[in-house]
């Protein structure tokens, strides 16, 4: 059986705040731990309410320091916000406090609107257009230092981070086959071009140092209860939430809402049917069934799960609730 990773955006509900959103990602993150989980990644948003791991690695930081076992990364960083060098130096520096637990997810995105991308980036002139070289630059950093080096990576050099290219287009399949590199594809919420960037990756892949063939990791939402009807009510803060970032409206996670779906237009239908077309509700049963057809369609090699459910405890139960489902389809296979 594949194994199950966590995707966490340190999700800000309504009538809460950012300290009691970074305090629950590190205690869903120790059950994700005792729970079995592989890995456990937060993503960078920046300029958004909801989301409170905009300074990823800080939060990568505090949620390894507070378990022992699992893997901490990201999921990733948007490396046209950021020089190589100081992201070498951060993951550096976490590789060293943390051995052998730490991942580097890059993407290319901005992972928020234009004005703020501009406010980080001081300079648009690059950016994405810069992403392989950033990329390889950034690999180099990682290297055991070179007689006369005169730019290194202090902490850095000669860490064994792996790097992982993330993506929602054929465009990071291409890149990570090129470079022999572990893909990460977002089809949590950009499923479209799935079948497509698998393709791409695997058939074009070329092995390499970091990777001898193919490893493929898939974005999955699940959200799991006792029953069917609880699992839709928790699934209704992820779409409320959805379209008020599609329309330009990005606020904190709202709680569950009841007949959601009868209260927004076809427009708004068809932009959730399409976007979060990849997603798992229900009660155990329904997960089991989700989960076996959708690792049989697309062959991944491994999932990386996320669920943002408003109310924490009910969001633990749901990764309790996959976890055990996990187990019972390991078992039978």
């Amino acid at each position: 059986m594949i194994p199950l990773s966590v995707l966490d955006l340190s999700p800000v509900g309504e009538g809460s705040d950012v300290s009691q959103s970074l305090k629950n990602t590190l205690d869903l993150a120790r059950h994700a731990e005792r729970l079995g989980y592989k890995r456990y990644w937060l993503a960078e948003h920046h300029n958004m309410p909801g989301i409170a791991s905009a300074a990823t690695s800080v939060v990568i930081g505090h949620v390894a320091g507070g378990t022992s076992t699992i893997r901490v990364g990201a999921g990733g960083i948007m490396l046209p916000n950021h020089a190589p060098l100081v992201i070498a130096e951060q993951f550096g520096t976490l590789n060293a406090l943390h051995p052998g637990r730490i991942d580097l997810g890059l993407g290319r995105a901005p992972g928020t609107d234009m004005g703020t991308a501009r406010a980080l980036r001081r300079n648009m002139d690059a950016g994405v257009d810069s992403f392989p070289q950033d990329v390889v630059e950034l690999i180099d950093y990682f290297r055991p230092a070179e007689p006369g080096q005169r730019l290194r990576a202090v902490p850095g050099e000669g860490q064994n981070v792996p790097v992982w290219i993330l993506g929602s287009s054929t465009y990071g399949a291409q890149l990570a086959a090129i470079l022999g590199l572990p893909y990460a594809f977002a089809s949590h919420f950009a499923p479209a071009e799935l079948e497509h960037a698998i393709d791409i990756y695997r058939s074009r892949f070329q092995p390499s140092e970091h990777l001898d063939k193919p490893y493929l990791m898939l974005g999955l939402n699940v959200f799991a209860a006792a029953t069917d009807a609880e699992a839709k009510l928790l699934f209704t803060s992820l779409q409320q939430a959805f379209v008020n970032l599609r329309t330009g409206r990005p606020g904190k996670l709202p709680p569950p809402v009841e007949g959601y779906d009868t209260q927004i237009d076809t427009a708004a239908k068809v932009m959730l049917e399409y976007a979060l077309s990849c997603a798992i509700i229900g009660s155990p049963e329904t997960v089991r069934s989700g989960l076996d057809a959708f690792i049989r369609r697309t062959g991944a090699d491994e999932l990386m799960v996320t669920a943002q459910i408003h109310d924490h405890a009910a969001r633990v139960r749901s990764f309790e609730i996959l976890a055990d489902v996990h187990r019972e389809l390991a078992k039978a296979a």
